[in-house]
């Protein structure tokens, strides 16, 4: 299986900034997940976008994933409650 290149929306960093360090080195794993398993088991399809998200603890990871690109874009990070505002 081919594995998939991780990049970042310049957002993101704003969006990591308040994370807490331990909750932060669980998202990055997560993340670097991705690279190999775009769309894992648990991930759900966002309705009337070419988006997915996963969960990380009380964190959502908003991406989406070119396949003939072989890419994966993380486009916001955040708690639960503020992902969709």
């Amino acid at each position: 299986m081919a594995e998939y290149r991780i990049y970042f929306r310049d957002s993101v960093e704003r969006d990591l900034k308040p994370i807490p360090k331990k909750d932060l080195k669980k998202i990055i794993h997560r993340v670097e997940s991705l690279s190999t398993q775009p769309r894992p088991s648990g991930c759900e399809k966002l309705a009337g976008q070419d988006r997915y998200r996963v969960r990380q603890g009380q964190y959502r990871i908003v991406y989406s994933v070119q396949d003939k690109e072989l890419t994966v874009w993380i486009v916001k990070v955040g708690h639960r409650k503020d992902v969709y505002r």
